[in-house]
């Protein structure tokens, strides 16, 4: 896709920091490297936009506040919000590090590394590992519905992070952000898996004639050969002679 025709379509409404310019390539990049469709990747990347409070990177949860702000005020300390879509409880760090085959809950910190992140974001949209919601339950793949009709659907898809928490805002940026893609030729990589090679075609091999004579004396039926068949035989290999 096209960046700059994305970046060019949002700034005037979505200011652009140097931070959150990488931010929105690694989110989309991911998207459009997966597959994903481009409704869902405007989705999952207004939740990161929002989610790390319009940064595009991962962070803490209250990361202006100290570290010991959080042990006090956290019931859910050390297991608070980290990466791009706040990953919260034990439970949950221990379900994205089994699926990710990584190791979250020795070092919960690991959840604010980039790449693992974006994983937790899209893998846990997708597969409903936040709320027990998923994309599916409210995403669909059509392109062609009004904006208004997708609007609805991402005020609803609120519900796989946060319950109904800011649904508003947040469907009203991923509106910007899928008409931006739109406008970007985001095209989802697809991997062609290539078909195996096909034998080459043998040409059939020429089978000579067989006579009634032949097929006869082949299967010993001597009692089925006439006087007439032998002489047409002998007739067609030597002639009148």
């Amino acid at each position: 896709m096209n960046y700059k025709d994305f970046f060019d379509a949002i700034r005037t409404t979505i200011p652009l920091t140097t931070g959150n310019v990488a931010g929105f390539e690694r989110v989309i990049g991911y998207g459009e490297d997966k597959g994903y469709h481009i409704k869902d990747v405007a989705y999952v990347t207004a939740t990161a936009y929002w989610e790390t409070a319009h940064t595009m990177q991962p962070v803490k949860e209250a990361y202006w506040l100290s570290e010991d702000w959080r042990k006090k005020n956290l019931r859910y300390y050390p297991w608070y919000g980290r990466g791009d879509v706040q990953l919260t409880w034990e439970e949950n760090y221990k379900k994205a590090g089994k699926e990710l085959g990584v190791d979250l809950t020795t070092d919960p910190e690991k959840a604010l590394d980039p790449k693992i992140s974006v994983q937790v974001l899209y893998h846990g949209m997708e597969k409903g590992w936040f709320t027990g919601k998923k994309l599916s339950d409210y995403v669909t793949k059509n392109t062609t519905q009004t904006y208004a009709l997708t609007q609805a659907e991402y005020k609803n898809a609120r519900r796989i992070v946060n319950g109904t928490d800011k649904d508003d805002e947040i469907a009203s940026i991923a509106i910007k952000l899928y008409k931006a893609l739109q406008k970007a030729s985001y095209s989802p990589k697809v991997e062609v898996i290539p078909e195996p090679p096909k034998p080459p075609v043998q040409p059939p091999v020429a089978q000579p004639e067989v006579s009634g004579l032949e097929i006869v004396l082949r299967k010993g039926e001597l009692d089925k050969i006439t006087l007439q068949d032998f002489y047409l035989a002998l007739k067609s290999l030597y002639g009148d002679a």
